[in-house]
């Protein structure tokens, strides 16, 4: 399933399997509480999607890159 999440203004897709509807929670919040961190902030700029994966989301950058975050 894909949803699409925002954050300081950006919206981003978010896939994840339909089982898995409680990690998208804990992503929500773990955004929330990066709300101040500035270098991450900067880096979510340049997030095209994310892809969850059991309590893990991967970040993945429009150059391919892809930077890995835990939400639990």
């Amino acid at each position: 399933m894909t949803k699409v999440i925002t954050f300081k203004n950006r919206s981003v897709p978010v896939h994840y399997p339909s089982e898995q509807l409680t990690y998208m929670e804990l992503l929500h919040n773990k955004l929330l509480e990066m709300e101040f961190n500035f270098d991450f902030r900067k880096k979510w700029k340049r997030i095209k999607s994310v892809e969850m994966i059991r309590d893990v989301a991967i970040l993945q950058y429009s150059d391919g890159t892809k930077l890995y975050l835990e939400v639990c």
